[in-house]
């Protein structure tokens, strides 16, 4: 039985990555609401520095050991970096041009743009049967966040290329980690957090943020919500080392399912914690992305879930054999 390793199977990590995906995401909420603390930026920067630590602490303790890249695989970690940064930049700005349910739906189409880069790029052939799986998660999507669709042209011009960032982000996530680099999780977080941190920066002050932030800092900061910080960006750093590790174990098409899965989980806390409502629709695109989405990821890790209870129960017989002869 030692030879069966739990942290090896991937639905440990996409079921880790949920619960973490979704403590972040309401503790962001929590930060910025019950500390009055709008600055995204710096958020974000704060996760890049706790991801910049705690890799290099587990470097330090020898957890694993950094892999060696020629100048050319280094440029790739830094455009992989601004990729990250770019992607939440525009995801950002976004915002302020299009209502949240637009976002939110052009957003759920990030299975699709997945595919498309996937088959474009990587050369991937995916079966009917996922494509059908698909159906309900988008739509389901769609279905939950059914509101005020209001957008600009500009608005919808930088939602749809923050949903093929996102897309493609997801899929050198996985490319890095399972490719020709084959990187540790962890070691593609000691690259990248230094470089999303310095760009963060760069674009909390070209926004003016970086500005206000010191403004808040002399009369508002407390040790509570240092701590609250602090926190925060531990919980970002855990996450971004479940989130590639997942990657790497699964499928860049899966961890966009599983992000779509996350956003309609979301409204379910947010409606019990917040004391939000939802409608009928609302309800039933929550149903079909949950049921979509149990589905798709069932049926995309069914293969892999029947040879480890295989091999499970291949090393029992084994050792119930040997014990009889013993």
């Amino acid at each position: 039985m030692a030879d069966i390793n739990i942290f090896d199977q991937s639905y440990v990590w996409l079921s880790l990555y949920f619960f973490l995906n979704l403590g972040l995401t309401l503790y962001n909420k929590a930060v910025m609401q019950l500390f009055d603390f709008p600055f995204p930026w710096t958020l974000t920067g704060v996760h890049a520095l706790c991801g910049a630590i705690g890799s290099y602490t587990f470097h330090w303790l020898g957890i694993f050991s950094p892999s060696r890249l020629s100048e050319r695989e280094s440029m790739v970690m830094l455009l992989f970096s601004v990729l990250y940064t770019i992607n939440i930049a525009i995801s950002n700005v976004s915002l302020h041009l299009v209502t949240v349910p637009f976002h939110q739906v052009v957003r759920a189409m990030t299975p699709i743009f997945t595919i498309v880069l996937s088959i474009t790029f990587l050369k991937k052939q995916f079966t009917t049967m996922t494509y059908i799986s698909l159906l309900p998660v988008v739509l389901g999507v769609v279905f939950a966040t059914v509101g005020d669709y209001y957008f600009t042209k500009m608005g919808f011009f930088l939602t749809v290329l923050g949903t093929i960032l996102a897309a493609l982000k997801t899929v050198v996530t996985n490319r890095v980690q399972v490719g020709r680099l084959k990187l540790h999780p962890l070691d593609l977080l000691l690259r990248m957090s230094p470089l999303a941190f310095v760009q963060t920066v760069i674009y909390a002050y070209v926004t003016g943020e970086l500005q206000r932030v010191r403004a808040f800092s002399r009369t508002e900061m407390t040790t509570s919500l240092v701590f609250a910080l602090i926190t925060n960006g531990v919980i970002a750093f855990f996450l971004n080392v479940v989130s590639f590790t997942a990657n790497k174990k699964t499928s860049a098409l899966t961890m966009t399912v599983a992000g779509n899965v996350k956003q309609v989980l979301s409204i379910i806390l947010a409606v019990m914690i917040f004391n939000l409502t939802i409608t009928p629709t609302n309800g039933l695109g929550i149903f079909l992305t949950l049921v979509g989405g149990w589905f798709f990821l069932i049926f995309n890790d069914f293969i892999s879930i029947i040879k480890y209870l295989i091999r499970m129960s291949l090393l029992i017989n084994r050792y119930d054999i040997g014990a009889w002869y013993a």
